[in-house]
């Protein structure tokens, strides 16, 4: 008995000094792993922070002034004709716009303020409309606008098919502003690609249409438009706008004043880190600011 035992206890030892060590999972040495590789860390001395301050001022204020100027020479008419368009003696605007037997063709006549160089570009401005919600944005069918029942792949690879009508876009009774041409596929139904595109904010201007006429001051343009489209109900507003456009595009304060905002903000911390290091200099690396050579008085 004893022998067996200890034979056994024997060929047990054996056994695990054979068994295959497994492989370590701990990475290899290297500057890597071990957070060893050079760094840069530049010291913000009171010179260089003012130095980039004012290079940001320099730079940042010029931009403004430009972006303002030519905002400022951009040619607008704005005029809102949901409400003109509305003949005077009807009390209930809603009932009016969704009554189809009533015709609603207007005539607006534009005054141009200054002169207008082509090309001028026309737009259809909503206001308080909120186009990107949600349920506006998945009310769309990418697969009605590209495919067709039978199509080729060539076609489908486009957002607004070649060979797609639209037939049944009209059935229902939710109806825009305007009416599609059943004959004209959607791929050349350029009014309705451009509405397609979500706009970011509730108010927003589409492009309609461009003038290559140059405009005069004075001069009266005379528009006919179709007062359709149903804004009586969410209270928005509807204007027409003919505008001019620029190296910067159209009329836009909001960009200059945001680099002269920016520019001059940091021309101030500039100026104000300047009288703090002229009044109240610091040596760099002075150990009399650490925190255990101060006294309970914080001095």
């Amino acid at each position: 008995m004893n022998s067996g035992d200890a034979a056994g206890s024997s060929s047990g030892g054996s056994g695990d000094a054979g068994a295959p060590r497994r492989a370590s999972r701990k990475p290899k040495y290297s500057k890597f792993t071990q957070q060893e590789l050079p760094a840069c860390k530049p010291i913000l001395t009171p010179k260089w922070v003012i130095s980039v301050f004012l290079l940001v001022g320099v730079i940042f204020v010029p931009i403004g002034v430009a972006s303002l100027l030519a905002s400022n020479k951009v040619v607008e008419i704005v005029d809102r004709y949901d409400d003109a368009c509305v003949p005077s003696n009807v009390t209930d605007k809603l009932a009016y716009i969704q009554n189809s037997t009533i015709s609603k063709t207007c005539r607006r006549t534009l005054k141009v303020p200054k002169d207008m160089k082509q090309p001028i570009f026309v737009y259809y401005q909503l206001n308080n409309f909120y186009q990107n919600h949600r349920r506006y944005v998945k009310s769309r069918n990418d697969q009605q606008l590209r495919d067709a029942n039978i199509s080729w792949k060539s076609d489908r690879d486009h957002k607004f098919g070649s060979d797609v009508f639209p037939k049944n876009f009209q059935k229902g009774p939710l109806i825009g502003g305007k009416t599609l041409n059943e004959s004209i596929p959607l791929s050349e139904q350029e009014d309705l690609i451009v509405w397609m595109r979500t706009a970011a904010l509730p108010t927003f201007r589409k492009l309609y249409g461009r003038i290559y006429v140059d405009l005069k001051e004075n001069d009266t343009i005379t528009v006919t438009l179709d007062n359709n489209y149903n804004t009586y109900s969410f209270d928005g507003k509807k204007s027409l706008v003919l505008s001019t456009s620029t190296w910067l595009g159209g009329k836009n304060d909001f960009l200059g004043l945001a680099y002269l905002t920016v520019g001059g903000l940091c021309f101030f911390l500039a100026f104000a880190f300047t009288l703090l290091y002229l009044i109240k200099p610091r040596k760099l690396g002075d150990n009399n600011y650490l925190s255990w050579n101060r006294n309970s008085a914080g001095h």
